[in-house]
């Protein structure tokens, strides 16, 4: 299960974000998203790249670390 700390969330909506962002994902699934600690986890297919994770998510306006 992959782990994305995400600075810059500050409440519910920043999560719902990124959790939709993520769930839109090919071969993503099981997304949850925390404030605290300030981070999603989720279930990935092998393929998945987590790269484009990460750039999906700093188009959102956050700063992630893969």
């Amino acid at each position: 299960m992959p782990v994305v700390k995400i600075s810059g969330m500050s409440c519910g909506h920043c999560t719902g974000s990124v959790t939709k962002t993520l769930e839109a994902m090919e071969g993503i699934t099981n997304v949850q998203v925390s404030l605290s600690p300030g981070q999603a986890t989720f279930d990935a297919k092998d393929d998945v790249d987590l790269t484009k994770v990460a750039e999906a998510i700093r188009g959102l306006g956050f700063d992630p670390e893969v």
